[in-house]
């Protein structure tokens, strides 16, 4: 039988990202140090990309249910060094129980999962970003109950972030104001796809306008460092700031997935301000990684 794998949001459906976020939240408020269910089990993480939070609360994830972790970066596997990846995916497979991904290429994942006998998980690809979707939406149910029918902002990047957000409008049923410059515009087969779900606005005030979250990102993602001249001049009317949030609103969250740029992409003040969620916002991918990787290997 094949494996179930987390590649997309569109892997699953509204109910059961629903039940992920319910379950993530009782993980939480409910830790009991003897249920193990993962004991024994073997979680391999292979980074090509670096990762503070995506490697902590994976890693942390399977020790609390009694499992193990192996971290694997690019030196220590035969990724980098030209083996196939359906080899690696093979060989890594046989001798583990899941596989996390966090690399470039999308397609690095799907093949692997094409490939695996086991669950395989993106934690994050150029393209999309799935897993901190899972916390995102998680916070935002804490703090007000389920967002189906809300207002949610995209301002910037029309990144892997802002892609699985996207896809998080089509499955939970919100609507996605996206505010991006021309040439950082999310891909228009994903946009196409979300139908009318998603609406592409021309000023970051007029995406804000009666949001209910508003959610940015850097401007310079990983790999892209060389950039950053080129998108500070081309996203400057586009920082979260004080401005923005009062077009929201009122009780209108932010959230960040982190690392974020204080005066860059936000302003300070709402960063550090009171409708500022991101630390319970990053607090949540270890609630939300160990309800996927129970959902992944506990099904009945």
């Amino acid at each position: 039988m094949q494996p179930r794998h987390f590649i997309s949001l569109l892997d699953i459906s509204g109910g059961e990202f629903r039940n992920l976020i319910n379950r993530a939240i009782d993980l939480k408020n409910h830790r009991d140090p003897d249920y193990q269910p993962l004991k024994g089990q073997v979680l391999a993480m292979v980074f090509e990309k670096s990762s503070t939070r995506t490697r902590i609360s994976f890693e942390a994830g399977m020790a609390h249910f009694g499992g193990k972790a192996i971290f694997l970066s690019p030196r220590d596997t035969q990724l980098g060094r030209g083996e196939p990846l359906e080899d690696s995916a093979k060989v890594i497979s046989s001798m583990v129980d899941c596989i996390m991904l966090r690399t470039f290429k999308h397609e690095t994942v799907t093949t692997f999962a094409k490939y695996s006998s086991v669950p395989v998980i993106n934690g994050l690809t150029d393209e999309q970003h799935p897993c901190q979707l899972l916390a995102d939406m998680q916070t935002y149910f804490e703090q007000r109950g389920d967002i189906q029918g809300k207002t949610v902002t995209w301002i910037g990047d029309g990144n892997n972030m802002c892609h699985s957000y996207i896809q998080a409008a089509m499955v939970l049923d919100f609507k996605l104001h996206i505010a991006a410059p021309t040439g950082y515009q999310p891909d228009k087969t994903i946009v196409n796809a979300a139908g009318k779900h998603v609406q592409l606005f021309d000023t970051a005030l007029t995406a804000a306008k009666n949001a209910d979250l508003i959610v940015t990102d850097v401007w310079a993602s990983m790999g892209q460092e060389d950039e950053q001249k080129q998108r500070c001049a081309a996203f400057k009317n586009y920082q979260v700031n004080a401005e923005i949030m009062g077009a929201a609103h009122a009780d209108a969250l932010f959230m960040h997935c982190l690392p974020a740029h204080r005066g860059e992409e936000v302003s300070a003040e709402v960063m550090d301000g009171p409708q500022s969620i991101v630390f319970a916002e990053a607090e949540n991918r270890l609630h939300a990684q160990k309800a996927l990787l129970e959902f992944l290997l506990c099904a009945k």
